[in-house]
């Protein structure tokens, strides 16, 4: 009984969501487009910068340093 009551629900929805669907006429302006013949020229001048990057063997070397700290209760004990 209970699969039928939602079998037909699912019907009636899906009918009533079909039953929905309103037609909107959109209205379209044309536009004209004029074309001309001009060349535009940008002209890039290409600076020579030398950068440097410096590379590091350890680039996390400080992190690591500081996550890696111990305390006197991190030690272990001795009996």
């Amino acid at each position: 009984m209970k699969t039928i009551a939602t079998l037909i629900f699912v019907l009636f929805i899906g009918v009533a969501a079909q039953a929905q669907t309103a037609t909107v006429e959109v209205k379209v302006d044309a536009v004209e487009m004029t074309s001309s013949k001009e060349t535009i020229v940008n002209e890039v001048n290409a600076e020579k910068n030398t950068e440097i990057a410096r590379l590091y063997r350890r680039s996390n070397s400080r992190v690591k340093k500081a996550l890696s700290f111990t305390t006197k209760r991190n030690r272990s004990k001795k009996a």
